[in-house]
């Protein structure tokens, strides 16, 4: 007898497993129609609790984790940072660089083959540093200027008369050949790729010019270390050593080689 209700018991928790989670051997309560009655969580239980309307739609669009419904915040500092930064703009700042003053003028015709500037600029001044006749560039060399004068040429002239104020232009476009000469290549003046500067001018209102300043004792130390410096940012530098073309002003432009910067 005893044996026989222990073969019992395996058979029925046999056919329990069988049966699996998703089935019960207890009856359950139907209604009338043969329909299973909704039985509403007793007191206390947890409820899982309906999904925000953010948040659902997050899920059902798949971005998971890459959504937050925490707001964006911003800090003061940030807001104020960023308000200076429209102003600034709005003064005249180009080639997306706050260090670089002018104005955008698009593009510019050369009046014969193989001049003109796609998107150039007209720049009035670089890292605080003023140009005494705006200068029509493209933005590759105007931030090639900014990054010379910010690196070598306001450090160089910080001991002279309080420091470095502005530079003399003395070229910058114009569709021509190089050094003027008929039948030459067309010069880097004439695809808005460089400037030629002459002078430097101080906050007490001295100047130093290249043809006096580069064998003068006082600036001669300065000048070259302004020279020296623009190769690396510009392509070509030419200075009083270079040839009679370029005694009295440095001439800096982008045009790159194989070799690297041509500096002489």
């Amino acid at each position: 007898m005893k044996h026989w209700a222990t073969a019992c018991l395996i058979l029925v928790g046999q056919v329990a497993t069988a049966a699996g989670p998703e089935t019960s051997q207890r009856p359950q309560l139907r209604g009338g129609d043969g329909t299973l009655p909704v039985i509403a969580a007793p007191s206390g239980a947890l409820s899982q609790p309906e999904r925000a309307p953010a948040a659902k739609k997050a899920a059902e669009g798949g971005r998971g984790l890459n959504f937050s419904l925490r707001p964006f915040l911003r800090s003061r500092k940030a807001e104020q940072a960023a308000r200076a930064r429209a102003r600034l703009l709005a003064k005249g700042a180009i080639c997306g660089d706050l260090a670089i003053q002018g104005e955008a003028i698009g593009r510019v015709a050369g009046k014969i083959s193989g001049c003109g500037v796609e998107n150039a600029v007209r720049v009035r001044s670089v890292s605080g540093i003023a140009l005494s006749t705006p200068a029509v560039m493209d933005c590759t060399t105007a931030k090639a200027l900014d990054t010379w004068v910010r690196q070598s040429a306001v450090p160089a002239m910080s001991s002279q008369g309080g420091g470095l104020r502005g530079l003399r232009v003395a070229a910058h476009y114009a569709c021509r050949t190089r050094n003027n000469r008929k039948g030459a290549k067309i010069s880097e003046h004439g695809k808005g790729r460089a400037i030629d500067i002459s002078a430097f001018e101080l906050a007490n209102g001295a100047s130093v010019s290249v043809l006096k300043g580069w064998g003068a004792r006082s600036s001669s130390k300065a000048l070259r270390r302004m020279h020296k410096g623009a190769c690396g940012p510009f392509g070509t530098v030419l200075g009083p050593a270079a040839d009679r073309y370029h005694r009295d002003h440095f001439h800096f432009d982008t045009a790159r080689y194989r070799s690297g910067s041509y500096c002489r």
